[in-house]
């Protein structure tokens, strides 16, 4: 009996576990969904006046708020609203009557493809430049690493993304301004954003290469021989991985939110354009759902990220 109860208490306790995280993860939602509801909805402006115009009769503005629902108080609005999404029923947008999921669905591919693309070229960039600063560390190197790294973390986007724009487009016309039609249209913003998450990787990468490097396995591979680039590769990265991990976990957030202005700044059809003329229109539904969606995505990669830990270090699923 001690020896069954000693064999089924990590399987309880990681049970219990993964049912508290998805009660603290479903609460994290509610909240983020509340507060946007109830911001979007008291910040000042009207989405009636913004369609029918200054010039709308009054009665026409009212029967247009009782045929949206807008003319009942603001916690049956808020309780109706959290009905219809736990039924998966986002609505449909106020200006263009399409359904809200559409919508989504529509613009969704585009915000992928420039996460992923920001994400690859963030990556490619990263690794190399945070592995040569550890390697040749206080060197001239390793200080050109931290600078660039330094500079990639302190531009914002809306002023890196037309120096690009300046440089790439109008002054050598390489690649297009804006918009997804052509090819190579995806570079530029995934450069735009794929820089500032680049440089938040190589000073990671820099640390933790840092810290492992002084490992005794890491003197043993030196000992045999091996080189130390086939040293960083083979042996110090994959250990050095998970605090990596966590920031590109933790910084997906924010390249969605960057994604906003990015996607703006180039004209880029996805969630963030979306989100932006929404918030203009005063398209509460839309806004919502948009703000859902990339809440959900958050989670949904922090979760995957901790299942990835576990794949990095076999040692931690005893941890659990």
């Amino acid at each position: 009996m001690g020896f069954l109860t000693l064999c089924q208490t990590p399987v309880n306790d990681l049970f219990y576990s993964l049912i508290l995280r998805a009660l603290r993860l479903l609460s994290v939602i509610l909240g983020v969904v509340t507060l946007v509801f109830f911001l979007i909805h008291l910040i000042p402006g009207d989405p009636v006046e913004v369609m029918l115009g200054e010039m709308g009769q009054t009665a026409d503005k009212q029967a247009l708020q009782q045929a949206l629902g807008l003319n009942q108080p603001l916690w049956q609005q808020w309780l109706q609203y959290l009905n219809h999404t736990l039924h998966g029923d986002l609505g449909q947008s106020l200006h263009s009557k399409q359904a809200i999921t559409e919508l989504l669905a529509q613009r969704l591919p585009a915000t992928g493809q420039l996460a992923v693309a920001s994400l690859l070229v963030a990556i490619l960039i990263a690794v190399p430049l945070g592995s040569l600063a550890a390697i040749k560390h206080h060197t001239w190197l390793d200080q050109g690493a931290m600078t660039f790294s330094l500079l990639g973390m302190s531009i914002p986007n809306f002023w890196l993304g037309p120096l690009f724009i300046l440089l790439f487009s109008i002054n050598l016309g390489w690649l297009p301004v804006s918009g997804r039609d052509n090819g190579l249209s995806w570079v530029l913003p995934a450069l735009t954003l794929g820089t500032a998450l680049a440089a938040i990787l190589a000073r990671m990468i820099r640390s933790a290469l840092l810290e492992v490097l002084h490992e005794d396995y890491i003197r043993t591979a030196r000992a045999k021989g091996l080189s130390e680039w086939a040293i960083v590769w083979h042996h110090a990265l994959r250990n050095a991985a998970l605090p990596v991990m966590t920031l590109i976990g933790l910084q997906l957030g924010t390249l969605l939110g960057g994604a906003v202005i990015t996607e703006t700044v180039f004209s880029w059809p996805g969630i963030g354009q979306l989100l932006i003329e929404s918030i203009q229109k005063r398209d509460y539904p839309v806004v919502q759902a948009c703000v859902l969606l990339i809440s959900l995505t958050y989670v949904a990669v922090n979760a995957l990220t901790d299942m990835a830990y576990v794949w990095l270090d076999p040692r931690i699923r005893f941890a659990e």
